[in-house]
């Protein structure tokens, strides 16, 4: 038998190497069409998800013609949601709120004691004086209105509404209702606050400032019977009749009469009407002799004998001192005594012999002569006097005292703020004599100047 032929064994391996080719191409097909398959199902799967996080498209409101022809056939009303939104509105009127007491009289308005009928809740009632209503609106109200709103702050007077009597002139600010001012509350206490009070008093104090000066706006009528005090030891800055906007610089030509007398400072009482922050803090220093003493410190009659105390508290002003106050109006009247060194410090200290060295620094600083060397309300919260002991007293530990605002009336007079509109008094347009403001001082037998430290 013959053998096999090579030819046919090469022709079956031929064979074979074509299949396996095509075995690998159908199987590489295949691959490729799965792939296909899954890439596609995972971008249907995409487009699901994208469609499902879309918002739902709004529902269309208006009723299609047949169910308008159904409803105004049945004549349905539609029913519309509603939402209450601010806007204009007139004010509530006086009648809302029975008056229990007059408190006081200011230069800007009468202050009583009232109770809200609806809620019971007691608050305080300022009627505006409307002496210049031929005017219009008195800019003092308008200003006092205005600023009130802008200045939401823990230790300012929080005003809630105004509201209007039955005459176009009688307008009533509506305020929170603070039981003593400091003025008629330290005269009823029988001994001055404590050193930790003072300093707390004062932080509070200081703090709305910095707040008021922050946002430019000078209260130039600060005095203690302008600051409430409630019986949780909280302090709150009232009155801004006199109040206003200021800048940087100071515009020109502002009210030169401002700033009750005993705490006016010595350039207003010299005639400038360029001034800035500076009135202010001397008010401030004023008030911290005042919480330490509890009696006002310079107590002056008129505005000559105003200048005569604070020049023999702070001593005579020089061109070193303060450069540039003979060029004032006021100044060119003044014979002031020459070659005369008082050191303004050592006059406090005697004064104050129980205030520590920190404290009579911060007190000279804020009744320094010179506007530009007085401290800013940022100056003063950040001095060393607040840091040493005794530390601040918590407001929650104050004493409480009858409220003299729950009915009785002030029996002690003082001088009142300026008017709108009136004239600055000046000095007399004569020379005034200072120089003997200081004389046989010397000769006075002077005191030992000790120092207690209080812990």
């Amino acid at each position: 038998m013959a053998g096999a032929s090579r030819w046919a064994n090469i022709d079956d391996l031929e064979s074979q190497r074509k299949k396996e080719k095509e075995e690998k191409k159908r199987l590489k097909q295949l691959k490729q069409q799965q792939a296909e398959t899954e890439a596609e199902a995972l971008r249907a799967k995409k487009e699901q998800e994208e469609l499902d996080s879309r918002p739902a498209k709004k529902r269309k409101l208006s009723p299609s013609p047949e169910n308008r022809s159904a409803s105004a056939s049945s004549g349905e009303k539609r029913k519309l949601l509603r939402f209450e939104a601010g806007g204009w509105g007139p004010c509530r009127n006086v009648s809302n709120f029975e008056t229990l007491n007059h408190i006081e009289e200011g230069t800007y308005g009468w202050v009583s004691r009232a109770k809200e009928t609806a809620t019971g809740e007691v608050v305080a009632l300022k009627k505006m004086k409307m002496e210049y209503a031929q005017d219009g609106f008195p800019v003092t109200a308008l200003r006092e209105i205005q600023l009130l709103q802008h200045s939401k702050h823990q230790h300012v007077i929080n005003l809630r509404e105004v509201v209007m009597g039955d005459q176009l002139d009688e307008v009533y600010l509506v305020m929170d209702f603070i039981e003593h001012d400091l003025k008629s509350l330290q005269e009823i206490m029988p001994e001055p606050f404590l050193a930790s009070e003072v300093k707390t008093l004062l932080l509070q104090l200081t703090s709305a400032l910095d707040f008021l000066h922050t946002h430019w706006i000078l209260h130039r009528d600060l005095k203690t019977s302008n600051i409430l005090l409630n019986n949780r030891g909280i302090l709150k800055i009232a009155d801004f009749g006199m109040a206003r906007r200021t800048s940087d610089p100071p515009p020109p030509n502002l009210t030169q009469l401002v700033v009750t007398l005993w705490y006016r400072a010595p350039e207003l009482l010299l005639g400038t009407t360029t001034y800035d922050f500076a009135i202010d803090m001397w008010s401030l220093g004023c008030i911290f002799g005042e919480l330490l003493s509890k009696e006002p410190l310079l107590q002056g009659k008129n505005e000559v004998d105003e200048l005569s105390k604070i020049f023999s508290l702070c001593g005579i002003p020089t061109d070193m001192s303060w450069p540039g106050f003979r060029r004032l109006p006021n100044a060119r009247s003044l014979k002031l005594p020459r070659d005369v060194e008082q050191n303004a410090g050592s006059i406090i200290r005697t004064k104050f012999p129980f205030l520590t060295t920190a404290g009579c620094g911060l007190l000279s600083s804020l009744l320094a002569l010179n506007p530009e060397s007085r401290p800013t309300a940022q100056d003063v919260l950040a001095h060393p006097y607040f840091k040493e002991a005794p530390k601040p007293k918590s407001a929650a530990l104050f004493p409480t005292f009858p409220s003299k605002a729950g009915g009785e009336k002030r029996r002690r007079a003082s001088p009142h703020a300026p008017v709108r509109g009136g004239a600055a008094p000046g000095l007399g347009g004569k020379e005034i004599d200072f120089s003997g403001i200081f004389a046989r001082r010397d000769e006075e037998q002077h005191g030992a100047g000790f120092t207690l430290r209080m812990g």
